[in-house]
């Protein structure tokens, strides 16, 4: 785990020492002397979407989160606008973006759609081997693939080899800001690398296949359309159909079109059950999603029983990197275990020595505020200045959390969730929580 997260280390290490330094003094820091209690969020929850959502002006002025995010150029950014004019931010849309692409690579090199096949070349695409080619488009990957050439894909977001689990090695994370308007201010944005390329797989990829399938691949789509990610998830679409048309537009893949059918995963993994069954029905053969880890982990399972691929763009806890997928799933999105440190290093930088967490009890929530707390302890913050609780999904009472995180007397509230935050942030602020602006 330390190896893997060398270069955030790297980069944080001066700042953790100070900070870290100063919390270990003991007494917790009085809010109320620097103005209100410092809020924090993670990926799922900072999105413009969150102040929207507020009934309060200016009521996550200031707020600060991470998410994995790397810097898209403005060219991409103009293509996925083209694909959905609607779009107001791009989170993990270049995951969604690679993942396609990485898929219709491996369906090349396998000269199959079968899931299965497919799947044992997967990390191999992305793995720079003796001879091979580095690329960083899918068209110059398409040419050396037909030069007889093992590929290397860096696109979007994917800069290096995958590991043996099916994951970026690296990554990059964004720091947002909430600006007064209650929308991320760009112009704030910091960023951050995490990961080593020495955790990309090692393992020989196997060798291109020999007769080619007649049949064309059909993906399906398994994003949220309802549910507490629906506002988060039409730049994970764009992305995803931005990939298939520009593979179309090159030939598209084993001499057909590629073709696709989008799915509702509800941001519920027995929605998102129900949705797989009618993809694999409707004949597709690989999995573009689900959006959630929850989700991920639920869906495992019917994958290896039915022999399907599911390669989410954004599912991140660090559970699923151990999960017993028999190697049928693969994610775009890195590890919370690399999002956890990146997280710790924001808050210790805000000068925090009392820390509440509220999160999702969920793989998702539970997980990351599980590595937080480990980043928090190893950054210097002692154990008994770290509370938390969690909340369901679907709950509508946050009493219980409020009187317990004002009870704590925290100097800093990291809430990690997805779009239901902002109940959880209003009902802070009606329970008389002053949040520092």
């Amino acid at each position: 785990m330390r190896a893997r997260r060398a270069a955030l280390a790297v980069v944080s290490a001066a700042v953790l020492l100070v900070a870290g330094c100063g919390s270990a003094a003991g007494n917790p820091a009085d809010a109320s002397a620097t103005g209100g209690v410092r809020l924090y969020g993670v990926d799922g929850n900072m999105a413009n979407s969150l102040g929207a959502a507020l009934k309060t002006p200016g009521a996550i002025s200031g707020m600060v989160g991470t998410t994995p995010l790397t810097q898209l150029s403005e060219d991409f950014k103009q293509r996925l606008l083209a694909t959905d004019p609607s779009l107001t931010f791009f989170e993990y849309s270049g995951e969604a973006y690679d993942a396609v692409m990485i898929t219709a690579l491996a369906v090349m090199a396998a000269h199959s759609v079968d899931p299965p096949t497919v799947a044992r070349y997967i990390n191999g695409v992305t793995e720079l081997v003796p001879g091979g080619v580095e690329c960083d488009t899918v068209k110059d990957c398409l040419d050396a693939m037909a030069a007889g050439k093992p590929v290397a894909y860096r696109g979007v977001t994917v800069r290096s080899g995958f590991t043996d689990a099916g994951e970026p090695s690296t990554t990059s994370y964004g720091t947002l800001h909430f600006g007064s308007n209650d929308k991320i201010d760009d112009g704030k944005t910091e960023f951050v690398s995490a990961g080593d390329n020495s955790a990309a797989s090692t393992a020989p990829p196997p060798p291109a296949a020999g007769t080619k399938s007649h049949e064309a691949l059909k993906l399906g789509i398994l994003l949220s359309k309802t549910g507490d990610l629906a506002s988060f998830c039409p730049p994970i679409f764009a992305g995803a159909h931005l990939a298939i048309k520009e593979l179309n537009e090159l030939g598209g893949v084993l001499g057909h079109p590629v073709t696709s059918e989008d799915a509702d995963d509800g941001t519920d993994p027995a929605k998102a059950s129900l949705a797989m069954d009618k993809l694999v029905a409707g004949g597709a053969s690989i999995i573009i999603g689900p959006a959630t880890s929850g989700e991920s982990a639920a869906l495992i399972p019917k994958a290896v029983a039915g022999g399907r691929l599911l390669f989410s763009p954004s599912a991140t806890s660090a559970a699923l990197t151990k999960a017993d997928d028999h190697g049928l799933f693969f994610r775009t999105a890195p590890s919370d275990s690399y999002q956890s440190q990146a997280l710790a290093d924001v808050v210790m930088r805000g000068g925090a020595r009392r820390v509440y967490i509220i999160a999702r009890a969920d793989s998702y929530g539970t997980g990351l505020r599980d590595g937080f707390t480990d980043d928090l302890v190893k950054a210097g913050i002692r154990k008994q200045d770290i509370g938390n609780l969690t909340y369901k999904d679907g709950q509508k009472d946050f009493s219980e959390i409020v009187r317990s995180a004002k009870s704590f007397g925290p100097d800093s509230i990291v809430i990690i969730g997805y779009e239901e935050s902002s109940k959880v942030i209003q009902a802070l602020m009606d329970g008389g929580v002053q949040f520092n602006h």
